[in-house]
């Protein structure tokens, strides 16, 4: 690990001026290319206290060994340099989209004397017309199929060209109308040029005048009693507008622009393209990538328009192209994009109307790609193996931790304290095994003694259990006495039901902590992890290890260490401890609205022993509202099915003791909404401000 002070430039040296930069490992290999507005500026900010840089930056200066520059005159030069290095060095820190599979394109070979149509993947070539990409090769051949009949352009190998024109005679689509044969001579090379012309006009969306043109020629032919020619016409208008049917209509002012959305986490982006021609979507593709430097959305979008218009130029790029951020700054970008085109390129986000509902239909495409992927990698066995056992590696496990239970807490300001404990085995969810605690030592706003707690009264139920099998020889410890543990009232329950194929108890009911962790992995930083390794250590358990993932950097902590272990941004170990810290929190935050809402809609019934539900809606009903239930006489209550007259006591003298509640007011229509009716707002403006 090199100390950056080591190739730090001297003072004055970097120029105050646009320019690339690119930092070398000590094997003289480029490991990141960025560009800056004043390279001044931008190269400072990587020599500074390396506690002060993000974790990934961190590990690239320290990775590097060197640094050096090129200046340019404007930021468009320094954008276009920045992309030639990247393609040349592929750098190891710079972010870069791959696609995840090789997409069909519609390719038109006009560098050839006789252009064809064909079916192309991969790299493109100079001279070539791509139209695309496709989601399926199939979808290629069955636009092709309805266009040769309009535009019979040659779709053969060199091979089968070559050999049809050594014997004179075309090949089979050549006698059914589908190719014009340049092979025999039927079409002069200019002819049939000018017909794979006109098939690439109306695929790049020119494609209304095209067929008003057909149309006016049936009519004429019509008129001209050719009715065959008009009937040929009217199958050609028919196949055209087949063909278009099989691209939908998205923008009814019939433009063409190229729609990025993205969706990302803390490890992975997915990005989303829907290429649209004419109004209509022509193409869509998609990538994702490890996020392996510090980048944001707005530079998320930069690289992938680079990646996307890099190569192309022309009407390759499109007059507009809207995004979900823009970058920072726009101009140059907006600039490069306007060069590459040959004219103005429009680059917005787009604010409402067709196109922003078209964006929130990408957005939602990139959104399950990167749910797709995460489930891929998840399903991969190889990929949970390697997972673990980098997780072993970095916390010093004797074994991999076959099982990983994960502890959250969860609150809104205070009130409704929470915790959640989800189980993984084998890098794999257990629902069945999942659990959920309320925190009943203390009130208030304290993750670090919740944290305690949670972990404590997990683990002596465990030594508990433990005793039970005989599997617990020794004298428990004090902690473990079962007056000490979880009650019925609070005992944790599952999401999924009583389901375990786990030990049971007497009864055949299943063991609620049988089993325990090899590891105990907790939301939070070194105080959390402070806590739940105290809270082991009390119950003298020393034989399950404990970390924390900080969710700001995504920094794992270990008890009694003083810095944090910082796992590679592609590590599988780091993405396996991720989706469990997110998985405990989704379940903590899941039972703290249901908790809350439950709370907020008890009135001074549900407080009354032995009235149920059913009761308490019959009672309802009956009256109109508490306010009448409670100025109610004994016998009255009485006369409602169901109620006896003990029972009709127990209310009167329940609602008697219960104050009255102040009127709440819907603050919209100013209207008093009685009796302890919770206003649907009072929940939703709270949610944005829970834990």
């Amino acid at each position: 690990m090199a100390d950056p002070s080591s190739y730090r430039p001297k003072p004055g040296q970097i120029p105050d001026s646009p320019g690339v930069y690119r930092f070398r490992d000590e094997y003289r290999r480029v490991i990141y290319v960025g560009k800056a507005k004043s390279l001044r500026q931008r190269l400072s900010s990587y020599f500074q206290d390396l506690a002060n840089l993000h974790p990934r930056t961190r590990t690239m200066v320290t990775t590097a060994a060197s640094v050096e520059w090129t200046v340019v005159n404007t930021e468009v030069e320094a954008l276009q340099l920045e992309y030639t290095w990247i393609k040349e060095y592929d750098p190891r820190f710079n972010v870069k989209y791959r696609d995840d599979k090789s997409y069909p394109y519609l390719a038109v070979t006009l560098d050839e004397e006789f252009p064809r149509v064909r079916v192309m993947r991969g790299a493109k070539k100079k001279g070539v017309r791509y139209f695309g990409p496709y989601g399926q090769a199939w979808a290629i051949r069955e636009t092709v199929d309805l266009m040769l009949r309009v535009f019979p352009v040659r779709t053969c190998s060199a091979g089968v060209f070559k050999r049809s024109a050594q014997i004179g005679r075309p090949c089979l689509l050549g006698y059914i109308g589908k190719c014009s044969a340049p092979c025999v001579g039927r079409v002069s090379p200019e002819e049939h040029r000018e017909l794979a012309e006109e098939f690439c006009d109306f695929m790049a969306g020119r494609t209304g005048a095209y067929i008003r043109r057909l149309e006016r020629s049936m009519q004429e032919a019509a008129e001209e009693m050719e009715y065959e020619r008009a009937a040929r016409l009217r199958d050609d208008i028919d196949a055209l507008k087949r063909a278009m049917e099989k691209s939908a209509v998205v923008l009814a002012d019939a433009t063409d622009a190229d729609l990025i959305a993205l969706a990302e986490d803390e490890l992975e982006a997915a990005v989303q393209i829907f290429h649209v021609r004419g109004g209509r979507v022509r193409g869509q593709r998609g990538w994702v990538t490890d996020k392996v430097e510090n980048v944001d959305t707005a530079a998320l979008v930069e690289h992938a328009l680079q990646q996307l218009y890099g190569e192309e130029s022309g009407d390759a790029v499109p007059k507009e192209v809207l995004v979900p951020a823009l970058p920072d700054p726009v101009e140059p970008v907006q600039q490069w994009l306007t060069e590459r085109r040959g004219s103005n390129v429009s680059l917005r986000i787009p604010q409402r109307g067709d196109k922003k509902d078209l964006m929130a239909t990408v957005q939602r495409n990139a959104q399950q790609a990167l749910a797709l992927h995460k489930t891929k990698r998840a399903s991969d066995l190889t990929t949970r193996s390697r997972a673990l056992e980098e997780i072993a590696q970095a916390l010093g496990l004797d074994s991999v931790p076959l099982r990983i239970e994960c502890f959250d807490i969860s609150h809104l300001q205070g009130d409704d304290v929470v915790a959640s404990m989800v189980v993984f085995e084998d890098g794999l969810a257990r629902k069945s095994e999942y659990r959920r605690f309320q925190i009943k030592t203390f009130e208030g706003q304290d993750d670090v003694r919740a944290m305690h707690e949670v972990i404590g009264r997990r683990f002596r139920r465990y030594l508990q259990e433990k005793q039970q099998t005989g599997e617990w020889d020794e004298e428990a410890p004090a902690g473990a006495d079962a007056q000490t543990a979880d009650g019925p009232a609070t005992a944790p329950v599952t999401e999924d039901g009583p389901v375990s194929t786990g030990p049971t108890d007497d009864d055949g009911r299943p063991k609620r902590f049988a089993y325990p962790p090899q590891l105990v992995v907790v939301d939070g930083g070194r105080p959390q992890v402070a806590a739940a390794q105290r809270a082991l250590s009390e119950l003298g358990i020393d034989d399950v290890a404990v970390c924390g993932l900080a969710k700001r950097l995504e920094e794992v902590w270990l008890p009694d260490d003083d810095d944090p272990v910082v796992l590679p941004r592609s590590s599988e170990g780091l993405y396996l401890l991720q989706r469990v810290r997110d998985e405990a929190h989704r379940f903590a935050i899941a039972y703290q609205r249901n908790k809350r809402g439950k709370r907020l809609k008890a009135g001074p019934l549900d407080s009354v022993p032995g009235l149920g539900e059913s009761r308490r809606q019959a009672l309802l009903k009956h009256f109109g509202s508490v306010k009448r239930l409670r100025a109610a006489r004994i016998e009255d209550i009485c006369e409602v099915p169901g109620i006896g007259r003990k029972t009709a006591e127990t209310i009167a003298a329940a609602l008697a003791g219960a104050a009255p509640a102040a009127p709440a007011v819907n603050t919209a229509t100013g209207e008093i909404i009685e009796d302890d009716v919770t206003p649907p707002a009072a929940l939703s403006s709270e949610r944005g401000q829970e834990r």
